[in-house]
């Protein structure tokens, strides 16, 4: 996949890794997801992590919430071609179990997974076998002692509570999340931390819903955090097949100007000047076939001749209509005109030329 230029932010937090993949330090944001299939259903998580790859993901959590999940997940393991995350909650030896399964990192909720002391025996086991954690924090499962503050200051308290814990035993490879459902109370929680902590930050809005509103929300938090060197990894949480998370994050970084994952389309709302143009059509169409391509680059379709050029001129490459005929353009420069039946294949011609893929 060619690599487009992105914009630079702020560097807010040390880094780490997770298997071979940088988080933090000014590294890409990195894309994850979860697998939402029975993990001891080892052919059917295996597809699933594969899948997720396929679609982008640099790293897949998977759920180890019981003996028999971690018989599967250890098989799991060996056949991913992602670094793994085990997501543990309750049962802190399930972390153990995964680390020596030969995870990534392990997710642990410091809001489930016991005392202290558990806590303790999970970084041990993190310094022993090499592995980096998550450490975890949600506002619907935070820790009793701090559930009547408000949400965003609870969140954080216990956040820090088991950072410092870490840091007194000389253990620094780990992130940290702080999510929540409601954006203003994920995004405050989130900006407060970084204020204390370089930890690098998994972000997410938690339970965010299907995937229209879903989508909405994480992006009305993660585009108040990410341009200012708030977080370094995302997940985008939705109620629909985990697959279908991976182009709405990239969509997310792509209209950040972070990261780029395939081509960008651009197209005008159409009014009465499109004089008949299919404008929503045409816009669909061209995005389907453009699903297949990796290059990034721009397509605007556009549907008014006399504007559609110049409004899109940033495009490499658009198409605007006419009544019956069309104009094919590059950077806003008219390339050629065609009849209105032949935009379409004239469009992806220009693009060949250039080899895109």
């Amino acid at each position: 996949m060619t690599e487009a230029a992105v914009r630079e932010r702020p560097v807010t937090s040390r880094q780490i890794k997770v298997g071979d993949v940088p988080i933090g330090g000014g590294a890409p944001v990195a894309v994850q997801s979860m697998t939402n299939t029975m993990t001891y259903d080892v052919e059917a998580t295996v597809q699933q992590v594969y899948d997720l790859n396929a679609a982008g993901a640099d790293l897949v959590r998977v759920s180890v919430n019981g003996s028999k999940a971690l018989k599967g997940f250890r098989e799991v393991v060996w056949r991913s071609p992602v670094p793994l995350i085990a997501d543990i909650h309750f049962d802190y030896r399930m972390a153990l179990g995964a680390a020596d399964a030969g995870a990534a990192c392990v997710r642990i909720n410091p809001g489930n997974v016991g005392n202290d002391d558990r806590y303790r025996q999970v970084i041990e086991k993190c310094q022993e076998t090499g592995l980096a954690m998550r450490i975890g924090v949600n506002s619907g499962s935070v820790e009793k002692k701090y559930r009547e503050m408000p949400k965003h200051e609870a969140l954080v308290a216990s956040a820090l509570h088991k950072v410092e814990i870490a840091e007194e035993m000389g253990f620094f490879d780990f992130k940290v999340s702080l999510k929540a459902s409601r954006v203003p109370e994920m995004v405050e929680a989130n900006r407060q931390f970084r204020q204390y902590s370089d930890a690098p930050l998994h972000l997410g809005v938690t339970e965010a819903g299907t995937k229209l509103s879903g989508s909405i929300k994480t992006a009305a938090a993660l585009g108040q955090l990410l341009p200012y060197g708030i977080g370094d990894t995302i997940r985008v949480s939705l109620a629909e097949d985990p697959v279908e998370e991976i182009p709405v994050a990239y969509g997310i970084l792509s209209s950040l100007d972070l990261r780029h994952r395939g081509p960008n389309v651009i197209a005008c709302p159409s009014c009465a000047r499109t004089l008949g143009f299919d404008v929503i059509g045409m816009a669909a169409k061209v995005e389907e076939r453009l699903k297949h391509f990796e290059d990034h680059f721009t397509v605007a379709v556009m549907g008014c001749v006399v504007n559609g050029p110049g409004e899109a001129r940033d495009a490499d490459y658009g198409v605007a209509g006419g009544k019956d005929d069309g104009v094919i353009f590059s950077k806003g420069e008219p390339l050629r005109k065609v009849g209105r039946d032949e935009i379409y294949d004239a469009l992806f011609e220009e693009i060949g030329k250039d080899g895109r893929k």
